[in-house]
């Protein structure tokens, strides 16, 4: 029998990057528009972009649904009630984003310790003026949350001379990459003498809200954070108020509430603060990464085998080995 796939798919489209075979057929729906009749029998779906909310409006409309892959890291976008308490198994696009995330945290911690903004500034002001930066090696950098997109930044961090903590879920001692993982209890602690702190979360119900106004307090004003993982798990109000009052030396941030972000809002022009679109995992050639992915769990779900990165729903994301 050939099984029938149903691809959310957006511009451009993505069929070129699927691996075409005579026991599948994809039927290709416009995230604009509601499913074609004949996707009412899919198995098996892909969505590309998980922030349309196209499953959640169309739910009913997938009355044999059996498998959704999410073209994305995070999935609390598609975790909606009627998915979380259905059969149907859920998973995600770790590990494709992976590098590039690290990188792009490890391009934020070069810009704000070498004070890349001041550089570029001053190059539109045509203005000569040198200054003293600071050095990376030997600085203490605090990693909330311990997924594999946090583990690879801390190899790279600690490639660089630095020391890395990482906070987890549960606390746990002489991991190969984190050191000694400390529990989210302990968070307020362990940001006493951050240089840096590296948000990497998913979006939970655990997580909101998880760096609160009172961790924000236990910085150093010499400390930056990072927030490259989802804007809900950071009290924005609460950093945009220290950066102002110089209780903080930098911040970036790549996830934020809400997104995309308003022309007007005030975080602009809050000073010493990197903006960027949620854009850090964003690589030449991911649609074809997350497709390779998909036909590699597309050959499982046809031979009846385990399926990779499984979301676990009770959770909000797909557990890993060491997370």
């Amino acid at each position: 029998m050939t099984l029938l796939v149903g691809v959310v798919e957006g511009d451009p489209p993505s069929r070129d990057v699927l691996a075409s075979r005579p026991d599948v057929r994809y039927v290709f729906i416009d995230p604009g528009s509601p499913p074609p009749a004949e996707a009412a029998a899919a198995e098996a779906l892909l969505i590309w972009n998980v922030r349309s909310g196209y499953l959640r409006d169309h739910w009913r409309d997938f009355t044999r649904l059996r498998w959704v892959h999410a073209g994305t890291a995070g999935v609390e976008r598609v975790l909606f009630p009627e998915l979380a308490t259905s059969d149907v198994v859920l998973t995600n696009s770790r590990y494709v984003f992976d590098e590039a995330l690290a990188e792009y945290t490890i391009g934020l911690i070069l810009a704000l310790s070498k004070d890349f903004q001041t550089t570029l500034r001053h190059q539109s002001e045509h203005r000569w003026v040198q200054r003293e930066t600071e050095t990376l090696s030997g600085k203490n950098v605090v990693m909330v949350g311990v997924g594999p997109i946090a583990r690879r930044t801390a190899q790279i961090a600690r490639a660089l001379g630095m020391s890395v903590r990482g906070i987890g879920r549960t606390a746990r001692r002489g991991d190969p990459d984190f050191g000694d993982i400390v529990a989210a209890g302990a968070l307020r602690a362990a940001f006493v003498d951050a240089d840096y702190v590296i948000m990497v979360l998913p979006s939970t119900p655990e997580t909101a809200g998880l760096v609160d106004a009172r961790a924000i307090a236990e910085l150093r004003p010499t400390a930056r954070l990072i927030n490259v993982g989802r804007g809900s798990t950071l009290d924005q109000g609460a950093l945009c108020a220290a950066l102002r009052d110089g209780r903080l030396a930098g911040a970036a941030l790549d996830v934020m509430t809400p997104e995309p972000l308003p022309a007007d809002s005030p975080l602009w022009e809050v000073p010493n603060l990197i903006i960027s679109p949620h854009m850090s995992g964003d690589h030449a050639g991911w649609q074809r990464d997350i497709a390779e992915l998909f036909t590699s769990n597309l050959e499982r779900f046809l031979q009846g085998e385990p399926l990779l990165n499984v979301v676990d729903k009770t959770l909000g994301y797909a557990p890993s080995e060491h997370a």
